[in-house]
């Protein structure tokens, strides 16, 4: 928590304000967004912030920014994702998400690329997460500290969402551990127990944002139909081109979501 206090003074003072308003961590496919919020305030490389490190994700910036929307309010970008699959342990993976808490932000909107288990998703598809499933077998939360995660995924800001684009479908997310892809069969297994969706990131941050006492909000952007739903292969390369193809209008969408969160809060 001291490394995130740390860092989020450090953001905050290369920024020039008291507090950011809200905290946006953009995941695969989503990096064309951040131009989208504003005005650049300031961008630091993530490796050196306190806790942060380089990303070496293909597709994520490496970089902490502080946007000022039309409105003046003060968005926090984070393009320096930690996955649980890099080994940094699972309190880095949740360092992004208490540095924006430690740096005032009341609202954590969660981004991600990942793979889509409904075929009417065609790759490119927007999914609100309505809820997920943690199958990472770990938490950012320690000792006797019981966190209520109904609701974990604020319908009030789904309903906001819909207002910029009604035809947004929802859906359960499921987080695994990667970094390898899900075979065939564990994609039979995750739409048998109820997943939409399914990636590497995301569910560890919700858990430590709600913990932190912050709205959270997530959007996937489907990249790619999971393995056994289309017979063609996947690679990271297909995420990453999938959401260059998407990004004026995914980029645009977000933009319009959180400046409504962002003046409705």
């Amino acid at each position: 928590m001291m490394r995130a206090e740390e860092a989020a003074a450090a953001v905050l003072d290369a920024a020039g304000i008291d507090r950011v308003d809200l905290a946006c961590t953009l995941g695969s496919g989503w990096g064309g967004a951040a131009g989208e919020l504003g005005e650049l305030v300031v961008e630091l490389r993530a490796d050196q912030v306190a806790g942060f490190a380089s990303s070496d994700v293909p597709g994520h910036s490496g970089t902490l920014r502080v946007i000022r929307t039309a409105g003046g309010q003060h968005v926090l970008v984070i393009g320096a994702r930690t996955h649980f699959y890099e080994g940094r342990d699972v309190d880095a993976v949740a360092h992004g998400v208490r540095t924006a808490a430690a740096a005032g932000a009341r609202t954590m909107v969660l981004t991600n690329g990942c793979g889509g288990l409904n075929p009417d998703w065609a790759p490119g598809t927007p999914v609100l997460i309505r809820d997920h499933i943690n199958l990472t077998s770990a938490s950012p939360l320690r000792g006797a500290h019981f966190v209520d995660m109904t609701d974990l995924y604020s319908p009030r800001l789904r309903d906001i969402a819909r207002e910029a684009d009604p035809a947004l479908p929802d859906g359960v997310y499921a987080q695994l551990p990667g970094p390898h892809y899900e075979t065939p069969a564990e994609i039979s297994y995750l739409r048998t127990i109820g997943a939409d969706l399914v990636g590497m990131s995301t569910a560890l941050e919700a858990i430590a944002a709600r913990a932190a006492g912050m709205e959270v909000f997530g959007i996937s952007l489907v990249t790619n139909l999971a393995a056994g739903i289309s017979d063609e292969p996947l690679s990271h390369q297909e995420v990453i081109d999938a959401g260059k193809a998407a990004a004026p209008r995914i980029g645009g969408l977000l933009a319009d979501i959180i400046d409504r969160a962002v003046r409705s809060s």
